[in-house]
C-alpha cells in the first residue's frame, strides 16, 4: 500500500516522529493488569490493531514496546503517546477550535485529570474499567480532529476509535459516539474482555466514554437524595428532618462510590465506608470527602457510637474489607440503620471486588497468576458478605424483617409503620437489636451473589427474572420518587473554569426553583443553596442538580441568556446516563418497570436517536454502565450553550424529549406518578404533541 498516498490523503494524523518514552509519577494510581490470555494469532491481531494508528516506519521500534504492554497490562495503552505533564480541563480559551469543539476538549481532559480519574495513565475515569477511549493514540487523534473541526462537520467515535470527520450541518451534533455495542451472541463479559484486549471494544461505563464525568460530585446529589429518602421511607424520619444519629454503612471510595461519605454527611448522618485501597482513601480524605480514617475496627466502632450519641454528622473510612467490618459489627451488636454496597461488581472477577481474606496486593497478584483461584475467593467472599447482611436485616421487632416489608410506595406506608414502628419506637422496644434496611445500589452486587451460586438471593429462588430478595435503590427509592416524576441528574460545567461563573449559575438555578412546589424542589433548592459551602467541586467548575423537564429548560434558558449578555462564559450542559430516559437496565434504572419490558433497550436507544435529531452537541450510546456488559444499554449527551438563539431552540426541544421520553415509557408501564406527569404534559402541550397513556384495567371478574 502507498504510505505517501495515505499521508497525503490524511492530513490529520499522528506525527512521523516517535514521541519520547514517558515516565510515571509514583503517587498516581495505576490500573492492575487485566491479564494476558490471547493466543499468538490474537496477539498479532491486537498489535496490528494498535500499530495501524502510527506511520509504518515506526512499527519496528514500537512492536516490542506494545507487546510488552499487552503481556504485562493485558492491554495496549500506547503510553508513549500520552501528552507530557498534567492533563486537566483547562479554561476553554486555552484550547484550539470552534467553541463547541473546545468545550468537548475541556470535558475529555477533565475525565483524565489526576484528581479525577481512577487510573489516569490507563485512561480509566471511574468504575474500575470505564475508559475515555482505549489508548493514547486514539486520544491524540480525537483532540486533533476537534481542533480542526468546523460547524459543518461531525466527529464519529466507535468504541474510542475516531472513525473520522464527516460532513454534516451546524444543527447536527459535533460528536456522535458509541461504546462497546456488541452483537448479542458475543455480548457477555468473557467475549468482551477478549475484544478489549484486541483493541476493538471500549468499556465507556457511562460518563467516562461519554466525556461528561464531573468527579464524585456527579453522583453525590443522587446519593444524598437516596439516603435522605431511605431515612424517610424506611425509618419514618419526617420530611423536614435529616439523618441525625442514623448510621449508614457501605463500601467503596472510588469514582462513583466516593460520593457516599460526603452525601451522608451532608444529609446529617454517620457514614462508614469500607475501602481496601489506601490510595483511594487518601484521595477522598485530602479532598475533604472523608473526615476520619482508621484500619482499627475497635476505633471505627467507638467513633460510630460516639457520633450516634451526639447525633453529629461524620464521614468515616475504614481501611479494610467490608465483610470484616460487618462481621465485627454483628459480633459486637453494633446497630446499622441503613446498609448498601458500591464495589465495582460489574467487573467482579476483574478486580472490582476484593475478596475478604486477601489484601489488595495479593488479589492483584492472584488475578494475574491464577484467575480461576481468584474467582473462587471472590465467590466465597460474596456469599459470606450476603450471609452477614442477612444477619443484620433479620434483626427486628415482633418477627418482622425490615427487608420483607414493602416500604416505599405510599399505599404500603401505613402497613410498614404498623409492622415495624418508627425508629425511636423500635429502639425503645429492643435497644439496638432492630433490623437493618439493605438495598442494592445497582452495581450488580446481588446479581454477582447469584452468579457465585447463592440462589436464595433471587426472589423466586431459581433465577433473576423476578429480581432479588432485597430491592434496588431505583426500584424502591429513586424510581418512584425521582425518575417517574422526571427528576434526574442534570449537570452543568462552567467552561471558563471561573469560580464566579459557577457562583452566578448557582444563583440563577436557585431563582428557577420554587421550593414550595413539591418535596423534590424543596430539597433541590436547599442543595443548591448549600452547594458552595459543601465544597463539592473537584476538577472543572461543575454542578449537579436533580431537576425535572421544566426545571432543566428554565435553568438552561437562563444560563444561555446570561451568556448572551456577557455575564458568564460558555456552559456545557449534560447529565449522568443514570437518568429518567438515558438507560435501560433491569437491575437499576428500569428496576421499577413491572410490565415485563424492563429488559428491553428501546428507551435508551430512542433517547440517543432523538437527541441527535434535536441537535445536541454530543451524543453517546454505550453498553454496560455500572451493572456490567450485557446488562444495560445507556446513553448520555452534552449541549454547549454559547448565547445563541439557536441553542435556545435546542434546549426547549432536546431537554424536553430527553426527559419526557422516559417518563412516557414509565407511564406506559403503569407507574402512577409517571401517568400523572404525562397527563399534565399532554394538557400543557395540546396541539404540539401527545404521549400515549394507558387506560385503567377493569376488573375481569
Amino acid at each position: 500500500m502507498n504510505t505517501n498516498r495515505i499521508k497525503n490523503s490524511m492530513p490529520v494524523r499522528l506525527p512521523d516522529d516517535l514521541p519520547p518514552i514517558k515516565s510515571f509519577q509514583s503517587n498516581i494510581r495505576r490500573a492492575p493488569s487485566r491479564g494476558y490470555f490471547l493466543n499468538q494469532e490474537e496477539t498479532n491481531l491486537a498489535l496490528s490493531n494498535a500499530l495501524r494508528y502510527i506511520p509504518s516506519h515506526l512499527h519496528h521500534e514500537l512492536y516490542p514496546e506494545f507487546l510488552n504492554e499487552l503481556k504485562t497490562m493485558g492491554r495496549i495503552y500506547g503510553y508513549r503517546y500520552r501528552p507530557e505533564g498534567k492533563i486537566y480541563g483547562k479554561p476553554i480559551d486555552e484550547y484550539k477550535g470552534i467553541t463547541q469543539a473546545k468545550a468537548i476538549q475541556v470535558m475529555i481532559d477533565n475525565n483524565l485529570d489526576f484528581d479525577i480519574a481512577l487510573y489516569p495513565y490507563e485512561l480509566v475515569t471511574y468504575g474500575e474499567t470505564g475508559q475515555v477511549c482505549q489508548n493514547w493514540m486514539q486520544y491524540q487523534l480525537i483532540m486533533k480532529y476537534l481542533e480542526v473541526m468546523t460547524e459543518d462537520q461531525t466527529l464519529v467515535i466507535e468504541s474510542g476509535h475516531p472513525l473520522g470527520l464527516f460532513p454534516s450541518r451546524p444543527e447536527a451534533p459535533r460528536v456522535i459516539s458509541t461504546q462497546g455495542l456488541v452483537i448479542g451472541k458475543w455480548d457477555n463479559p468473557d467475549d468482551f474482555k477478549r475484544l478489549t484486549a484486541l483493541g476493538v471494544a471500549n468499556y465507556g461505563q457511562m460518563t467516562a466514554g461519554g466525556w461528561m464525568y464531573i468527579g464524585p460530585q456527579g453522583i453525590v446529589h443522587g446519593t444524598f437524595i437516596t439516603l435522605l429518602n431511605a431515612g424517610r421511607k424506611y425509618l419514618n424520619i419526617p420530611a423536614d428532618k435529616d439523618l441525625s444519629g442514623i448510621v449508614f454503612v457501605s463500601s467503596g471510595l472510588g469514582g462513583m462510590s466516593g460520593a457516599q461519605p460526603k452525601a451522608c454527611e451532608i444529609a446529617g448522618g454517620i457514614g462508614i465506608i469500607a475501602e481496601v485501597d489506601p490510595s483511594r482513601i487518601e484521595t477522598r480524605h485530602s479532598q475533604g470527602w472523608v473526615q476520619l480514617v482508621s484500619d482499627d475496627l475497635k476505633q471505627i466502632a467507638e467513633w460510630t457510637e460516639e457520633y450516634r450519641q451526639n447525633k453529629k454528622p461524620i464521614s468515616i473510612a475504614y481501611q479494610g474489607n467490608i465483610v470484616d467490618l460487618l462481621e465485627y459489627f454483628d459480633k459486637n451488636n453494633i446497630h446499622i440503620d441503613l446498609l448498601s454496597d458500591q464495589t465495582s461488581c460489574h467487573v467482579v472477577y476483574e478486580g472490582g471486588y476484593i475478596p475478604a481474606g486477601l489484601s489488595l496486593e495479593e488479589s492483584r497478584e492472584m488475578l494475574v497468576n491464577d484467575s480461576e483461584k481468584f474467582k473462587s475467593f471472590v465467590n466465597m467472599s460474596l456469599i459470606r458478605h450476603f450471609n452477614v447482611i442477612k444477619k443484620f436485616t433479620n434483626k427486628c421487632t415482633d418477627g418482622v424483617s425490615p427487608s420483607s416489608v414493602p416500604a416505599i410506595s405510599d399505599r404500603h406506608q401505613n402497613q410498614r409503620r404498623d409492622a415495624v414502628g418508627t425508629t425511636d419506637q423500635r429502639r425503645d422496644a429492643v435497644g439496638t437489636n432492630i433490623g437493618t434496611y439493605f438495598w442494592d445500589y445497582g452495581n450488580s452486587f446481588l446479581a454477582s451473589i447469584f452468579d457465585a451460586g447463592e440462589k436464595s438471593v433471587a426472589k423466586n429462588g431459581n433465577d433473576t427474572n423476578d429480581g432479588f430478595i432485597f430491592p434496588s435503590y431505583v426500584e424502591d427509592i429513586m424510581g418512584p420518587i425521582c425518575f417517574d416524576n422526571g427528576y434526574g441528574p442534570f449537570r452543568w460545567v462552567c467552561l471558563s473554569r471561573k469560580d464566579e461563573d459557577l457562583r452566578l449559575t448557582d444563583q440563577a438555578a436557585m431563582s428557577c426553583i420554587d421550593p414550595t412546589s413539591c418535596a423534590q424542589d424543596r430539597d433541590n433548592y436547599q442543595w443548591i443553596a448549600d452547594a458552595e459551602k459543601n465544597q463539592l467541586v473537584v476538577g472543572t467548575k461543575a454542578r449537579i442538580l436533580y431537576a425535572d423537564e421544566e426545571g432543566r429548560i428554565r435553568i438552561a434558558l437562563k444560563f444561555n441568556e446570561m451568556i448572551r449578555k456577557g455575564e458568564i462564559g460558555p456552559v456545557m450542559l449534560g447529565r449522568d446516563h443514570h437518568d429518567v430516559s438515558g438507560t435501560d437496565s433491569p437491575f437499576r434504572e428500569t428496576a421499577n418497570i413491572y410490565d415485563g419490558s424492563r429488559v428491553m433497550a428501546d428507551m435508551a436507544t430512542q433517547c440517543f436517536a432523538g437527541n441527535i435529531a434535536r441537535g445536541m452537541t454530543m451524543v453517546v450510546l454505550s453498553n454496560g454502565g455500572g451493572v456490567g456488559i450485557g446488562r444495560s444499554v445507556n446513553g448520555g449527551n452534552g449541549i454547549v450553550l454559547d448565547g445563541s438563539k439557536r441553542m435556545d431552540d435546542v434546549v426547549k426541544s432536546a431537554l424536553s424529549w430527553d426527559v419526557m421520553g422516559g417518563v412516557a415509557r414509565r407511564s406506559w408501564a403503569r407507574n402512577q406518578n409517571a401517568i400523572d406527569r404525562t397527563i399534565e404534559w399532554n394538557e400543557k402541550h395540546k396541539g404540539e404533541g401527545q404521549i400515549t397513556i394507558p387506560f385503567d384495567i377493569a376488573p375481569t371478574s
